[in-house]
């Protein structure tokens, strides 16, 4: 250090931007100084001169320093810059030790703090401090600021005997408090108006509190007073805006955290882009050793052993982020952002830390906190040639440079060039160059050898996503650039997405808890964003697919699948957005994913043969019962999902839907009805010449469900004339035993187990309904046909379907059934009951709702009464009418002659239209449809699936059919 002043060491001064102004405060100035009487009266040096005009001229925030306080600018003029610099902190020292009170010790930090700012601000512009000494300057001064409050607040506590120091004069030694500094400031690298980064922990083992405080609420309040003292704006200004973001998961954590949390945080959940941080990491306050032990045990975080890849794709991924922002695209001057642009600052420290993360497990070497000591190690290790390190070490002293002269202008932390030509002159100035084009050339060429060298590092790295929707979540709190690009999306929460986003990266659900899953989630979530944000409602896709996710238990597979398999991710976004009932199918059946990528599942669907073998192989060999209700709702769930979404993808039609969804129905039905049967045969034996058939009826019978139709069963049984009971080991008598067999079935196909329940069973179709026993015999069952069953009774009986029995039993049902429909009926008779029903129906479940698809008039109701009261009147003449599916019948109506050709295709259209929009409404939503609130792509999905452009048309071809169903209704059903 040598003796000569400031003012003797100035190289040279900056150009001056406005003479006008510089001599009009150069002249207020002096007027101020001679009032001044501490203030230095003497003539100034030329060079001394030049660097105040240039100041004058430029530096709004400078000028007001020096205005202020004439007699600050003498004395760090006269004064030895690093001795005056000392001085500077022994005075701070002194006044933390005599503060009276935190305002006492919050003036003396601002007044520290602003003479500090002329210090470098001098140092700099007049060339007596090479950039990387003002740096260092800068954090030495945040160091001695955040000390001095720490200390202050230790020993306030003291005082109040809520502290008991090892030594009252440094009552934070031995503390186990810890601030750690971040980012610029842990790596002596801190700019001109930066922000401070920190982080604190405490060592909760050495507390000196006394015995009835606890140990967590002290230090967070402790922290809270240390970040008011440094931020709060005062008459005095203030010390430094401070940012504790960066401590593990800033979200849902305390200002404060105990060591061991912070150890488990990163040995469980640590990310890449926190080991990057943790590079420059550095105790700087508080109980140092304890700090210093700390940084040591999260070593092993930080710095892995193994060639660590993974970190370049995560930390790559945040610049490539970063670059999709307005501004950010491309290298330039005006605008430019000159820390996060292209070739910028944050590109060569990403140049730098990915190397470090790669090899820093094994070369110790490569461990500099410092940007420019990390490229000087990588050349001397052979990592990066030796004129890298070379150009990019020139590039960052320059950016650095001119960054500190874009924020000494008025104070603030920014990084971003002005966009007007004058704002641009100024900087030029300011930074020496002549103009702004000598400025410009410049920067140009630095920001292009930056960008050089970043690119050829990362040039094989793939694209992160589609359609440029790339985005910051990690690190820092609310990207404004992700609130924007978020907003451009289509998602009206930004903020929520970003918190949530953030979440996953902390490990908050289990599939995101292994470091493998979250590596794997920094590639596909830009894909995953961008995929959502292509669905109708973007907010409930990723609400959608935020449960989804909750509900795995691991997400490393998934994540996988999806990045090897991109199209899986729109069908995922299509249905956590469309329809909810396949989400929630999909949350807890994780294998269905396995399924969806099998190469012939976007083929045709299962045949009967394929769909029984593979629910036939799932259940094979299970013995105990439990486990098998178990599995069949597991394979059930997931077959029925299958089939959802086929339809939502449009591999199948809607009207596809409904023979596929009754045919899994079927085999479930036959499955469950051999295993009841053969548990009912252990325990009791047979029935002899006993046998039982199941019935489906309504939608099932007509082969016409949905996702979330019920079954409508009836069971019929018979048995040889005289048997009086079962033959086995504890006998039943036949109604106890086929009564008792239809229960289990029932329990079978409805309770609810862990893996959910089947079906709903709706058995209030069979003799004498909900008053009847549950299972009926066949001479009953055709006896109650014939005397005693009311016309809605064979009505429902025109789409009854035998499904399971022997064959013998299912031809003696099926005879019966087809006996009591083709019998000879009177069509006035039948009319008027027809119409009385209808009119019951309207009168208790009427709606005008167009959307109430089975209720509104014109609607399924009346279609189906219709089909069925003609069946019913024509049968006996014309037995081949009989069909079970709707809109079937009015084709066989129709060419029988009964119905003539017109109104026939009119109710075949009306029942593919019903069905198709039955279909999609059951499988998306599990409320009522109203068009206000239904999200685009449910609305296009309707229109599509009647085959209509838009859901306008949609709309009032809707209207137009059940009027010309209801027309027709009134004049057949006569």
């Amino acid at each position: 250090m040598t003796n000569l002043s400031l003012a003797q060491l100035i190289v040279s001064a900056p150009c001056v931007h406005d003479a006008d102004t510089a001599q009009r405060e150069w002249a207020d100035f002096q007027s101020n100084a001679a009032a001044d009487a501490p203030a230095r009266t003497q003539v100034f040096s030329q060079r001394e001169q030049d660097l105040l005009y240039t100041i004058f001229s430029a530096s709004p925030f400078l000028t007001s320093l020096i205005k202020r306080h004439p007699a600050r600018l003498t004395t760090c003029l006269m004064a030895n810059p690093e001795a005056h610099f000392e001085s500077l902190r022994r005075t701070l020292e002194q006044a933390t030790a005599t503060a009276l009170s935190a305002p006492d010790l919050m003036r003396a930090l601002r007044l520290f703090k602003t003479d500090v700012a002329l210090l470098t601000a001098l140092a700099d512009l007049g060339g007596v401090w090479p950039v990387m000494t003002v740096t260092r300057v800068l954090s030495e001064a945040a160091d001695a600021a955040v000390q001095s409050c720490v200390r202050f607040l230790f020993a306030q506590a003291t005082a109040k005997g809520d502290w008991r120091p090892e030594d009252p004069r440094a009552p934070e030694v031995g503390s186990g408090y810890i601030v750690i500094a971040m980012g610029k400031h842990g790596a002596f690298e801190l700019n001109y108006s930066s922000d401070i980064d920190l982080i604190v922990f405490y060592d909760a083992k050495q507390s000196r509190l006394k015995d009835n405080l606890e140990i967590q609420p002290f230090m967070v309040r402790l922290t809270r007073d240390l970040v008011r003292m440094l931020q709060e704006r005062t008459g005095d200004g203030y010390v430094f805006r401070t940012d504790l973001r960066l401590r593990p998961d800033a979200g849902a954590t305390a200002v404060a955290m105990s060591t061991d949390a912070a150890l488990h945080y990163y040995e469980a959940f640590g990310q890449n882009w926190e080991r990057a941080a943790l590079i420059k990491a550095r105790c700087i306050a508080g109980d140092l050793d304890a700090g210093r032990q700390l940084i040591a045990d999260l070593a092993p975080f930080v710095w892995r052993k193994y060639l660590d890849f993974a970190a370049i794709a995560d930390i790559h991924a945040m610049k490539r982020q970063i670059h999709a922002f307005k501004g950010f695209g491309s290298i330039g001057v005006a605008g430019h952002n000159i820390k996060l642009g292209r070739g910028g600052i944050r590109e060569i420290e990403f140049f730098a830390q990915t190397q470090q993360l790669i090899a820093g497990g094994r070369q110790k070497g490569l461990r500099a906190p410092a940007t420019l000591d990390a490229l000087t190690r990588l050349a001397e290790r052979n990592w990066i040639a030796p004129e890298v390190a070379s150009e990019l070490t020139h590039a960052y002293q320059f950016l650095r440079r001119i960054e500190h002269c874009l924020q000494m202008i008025a104070d603030e932390q920014t990084q971003t060039l002005p966009g007007d030509a004058a704002g641009l002159a100024r900087v030029a100035h300011l930074a020496g160059f002549p103009d702004t084009d000598t400025f410009a050339a410049a920067l140009v060429a630095q920001l292009t050898v930056v960008q050089r060298h970043y690119v050829r590092l990362f040039e094989s790295s793939p694209a992160l996503s589609s359609g440029g929707a790339n985005m910051v979540f990690a690190g820092e709190a609310d990207d404004p650039g992700t609130v924007a690009a978020l907003k451009t999306l289509g998602y009206s929460e930004p903020t929520s997405i970003i918190a949530t986003v953030r979440g996953w990266h902390h490990g908050r659900y289990p599939a995101v808890r292994a470091p493998r899953a979250r590596e794997l989630l920094t590639e596909v979530q830009p894909l995953l964003i961008d995929a959502l944000s292509k669905t109708a409602d973007p907010d409930l896709a990723f609400a959608g697919f935020d449960r989804f996710l909750s509900r795995l238990p691991s997400g490393v597979q998934l994540f996988s699948l999806l990045l090897k398999n991109p199209s899986l991710l729109d069908m995922i976004a299509a249905i956590v957005g469309t329809a909810p009932r396949l989400a929630d199918v999909l949350g807890r059946r994780r294998r269905v994913i396995d399924a969806v990528l099998d190469p012939g599942f976007f083929g045709s669907i299962a045949t009967a043969q394929s769909l029984a073998a593979r629910i036939d192989a799932e259940l094979e060999g299970i013995e105990d019962i439990q486990t098998f209700l178990d599995r069949a709702r597991v394979v059930g769930s997931e077959q029925a999902f299958l089939i959802g979404v086929r339809v939502l993808t449009g591999t199948i039609g809607a009207e596809q839907a409904g023979p596929a969804y009754a045919m899994l129905a079927d085999h479930l039905i036959g499955v469950m009805a051999a295993r009841v049967t053969a548990d009912m045969e252990r325990a009791h034996g047979r029935v002899p010449g006993g046998g039982s058939a199941v019935i489906a009826m309504g939608k099932l019978g007509g082969c016409e469900m949905t996702a979330a139709s019920d079954l409508d069963l009836i069971v019929i049984y018979d048995f040889d004339e005289g048997a009086v009971q079962s033959d086995g080991a504890r006998p039943l008598a036949p109604v106890q035993y086929y009564a008792r067999l239809t229960q289990r079935l029932i329990s079978a196909l409805s309770a609810q187990t862990a893996e959910g329940s089947l079906y709903e069973v709706d058995m209030r179709l069979r003799p004498s309904g909900q008053k009847g026993p549950v299972a009926t015999q066949l001479t009953s069952f055709v006896g109650y046909q014939a005397t005693e069953a009311w016309t809605w009774e064979h009505m429902a009986l025109t789409r009854a379907r035998v499904v399971t029995g022997t064959p013998a039993l299912r031809e003696k049902v099926e005879a019966a059934i087809r006996a009591t429909l083709v019998r000879p009926r009177d069509a006035a008779k039948i009319a008027t009951d027809v119409r009385e029903m209808r009119q019951l129906i309207q009168t208790e479940k009427g709606t005008t709702d167009v959307w109430e698809l089975k209720q509104v008039r014109g609607g399924l109701v009346d279609l189906e009464f219709i089909a069925q009261y003609l069946q019913l009147i024509h049968a006996a003449k014309h037995p081949g009418i009989l069909d079970q599916t709707i809109a079937a019948s009015f084709a066989g109506l129709a060419e029988a002659g009964v119905l003539a050709p017109e109104p026939a295709e009119i109710l075949r259209e009306a029942a593919r239209l019903y069905g198709n929009l039955t279909q999609i409404l059951r499988l998306c939503l599990s409320e009522p449809f109203d068009p206000a609130k239904a999200p685009d792509g449910l609305k296009r999905l309707l229109a599509g699936a009647a085959n209509l452009p838009d859901f306008p048309a949609l709309a009032r071809h809707l209207a137009e059919t059940q009027a010309a169903v209801l027309t027709l209704f009134d004049t057949l059903v006569v």
